[in-house]
């Protein structure tokens, strides 16, 4: 049974801009000059014959750069949008959380906005009632509950907003990066309520840029791109295909190289950049996973080798440094770490340049996205430069095991 039926939906919206009128005539004449103009011009497509369906019980993720369309897709569901073209079809009790406190007013307290939300969500006074404590329990909001919510801080806007949406018990869940908001505690405790969600055949629609939660939460992908669907499918293959093509935009983009320090990034540039920091003494110039025929690739077989090599310049005096990579799967947990103080590897005088290369004899890890990290830095942990999740690569496999790592194993069987 279909959940969610949308059918050749479009949406167009008009841009917004002050006019500066200073009498009634200039404003009469500027509304009569627009009448005039083609429908299109001073609007922008925000959408364009967008069809899918999402069956009940499916988790569903919608990824895509910002000002793809994502958040204007998941207000159409939630009914705060009309499309211009098309049909939506929700069969099913919508919940939405398309952004910390919406629907809340910051005069009333904790209290009434329950009350008050609920409805909205559709429950009635003795519902919200009912489940009033285990709102509050869940929202860890005990002790501000009758505070008037202009005083909460956003995340507890959030918790407060969230733990509302859960209890009213939605058979359609809307999240438009929900997840990424609040403590890691708290976090956690909305994937115990996700996952619940799932158990309980609940159909969940999530957009977000975490392309690891996706990946881990979604059984099926939609990537949107200037309001048009690219790609429909497995989570890992849409999030593959993402990646490819928002790599192939950024190399057009590109800049010219930079002649600075060495061949990589300078070092004003790498300070500026999340994913990498350090104080740049030695310089990670490039990062390559070389495969057993010496050729770069970043898809393997589960228990393939590869051999990371990692080419470095000095630009200041260093003693002792330590090389090192971690392995972290695409929901951030860390599979395998090592470095070269841990398993005593002596580093010579580096010079002015050279490589570290370290050989991974067999990656036996599940099919999946991982991500590598490599790094020096001092023996005190001082990093000289760090890349974080700045390189990926997948596993594939022609098993369906669970877990992390695919242990040789052998089956014997004694009837």
């Amino acid at each position: 049974m279909m959940a969610v039926e949308v059918d050749n939906v479009s949406k167009r919206f008009r841009r917004q801009t002050i006019q500066p009128y200073t009498t009634l005539k200039s404003a009469v004449v500027d509304f009569l000059l627009r009448q005039r103009k083609p429908a299109t011009e001073g609007t922008f497509q925000a959408l364009q014959q967008i069809s899918f369906t999402v069956e009940q019980g499916q988790s569903f993720g919608i990824i895509g750069r910002n000002g793809s369309g994502k958040s204007t897709l998941l207000k159409l569901l939630a009914g705060i949008y009309r499309p211009d073209r098309g049909h939506i079809r929700v069969h099913g009790k919508v919940g939405a959380l398309l952004e910390p406190g919406a629907g809340f007013h910051p005069e009333f307290s904790g209290r009434e906005n329950i009350l008050v939300n609920g409805i909205v969500l559709g429950l009635s006074k003795r519902e919200v009632r009912q489940r009033f404590d285990d709102i509050v329990r869940f929202a860890e909001l005990e002790a501000f509950i009758d505070e008037p919510l202009k005083t909460y801080s956003s995340g507890m806007y959030m918790r407060l907003g969230f733990a509302v949406a859960v209890y009213a018990d939605p058979d359609i869940f809307l999240i438009d990066e929900f997840l990424s908001v609040g403590d890691e505690a708290f976090q956690q405790k909305c994937a115990d309520k996700m996952a619940e969600f799932r158990r309980r055949g609940k159909t969940i629609i999530l957009v977000s840029h975490n392309l690891p939660m996706v990946e881990q939460w979604c059984d099926e992908a939609l990537w949107l791109a200037d309001g048009v669907i690219r790609e429909q499918g497995k989570p890992h293959s849409v999030i593959e295909k993402y990646h490819k093509g928002i790599a192939e935009q950024e190399a057009k983009a590109a800049p010219p190289p930079h002649h600075g320090i060495g061949d990589g990034v300078p070092e004003t540039a790498a300070a500026e950049m999340p994913n990498r920091w350090g104080n740049q003494e030695v310089e990670i110039v490039s990062v390559r996973m070389l495969d057993a025929n010496e050729q770069e690739r970043y898809v393997y077989c589960s228990g393939e080798p590869t051999r990371v090599a990692i080419r470095y310049k000095v630009h200041g005096h260093v003693e002792e440094p330590v090389f090192g990579i971690m392995i972290t799967r695409g929901d951030g947990l860390q599979c395998y770490g090592t470095n070269t103080w841990i398993e005593g590897v002596p580093i010579p005088y580096l010079g002015k340049e050279g490589t570290v290369e370290v050989t991974l004899e067999r990656m036996d890890l599940m099919a999946g996205t991982y991500y590598l990290d490599v790094a020096v830095h001092d023996r005190e942990g001082l990093a000289y430069d760090h890349h974080h999740w700045l390189y990926s690569f997948s596993i594939t496999s022609e098993f369906t095991d669970m877990g992390v790592l695919r242990i040789p194993h052998q089956w014997t069987i004694k009837p």
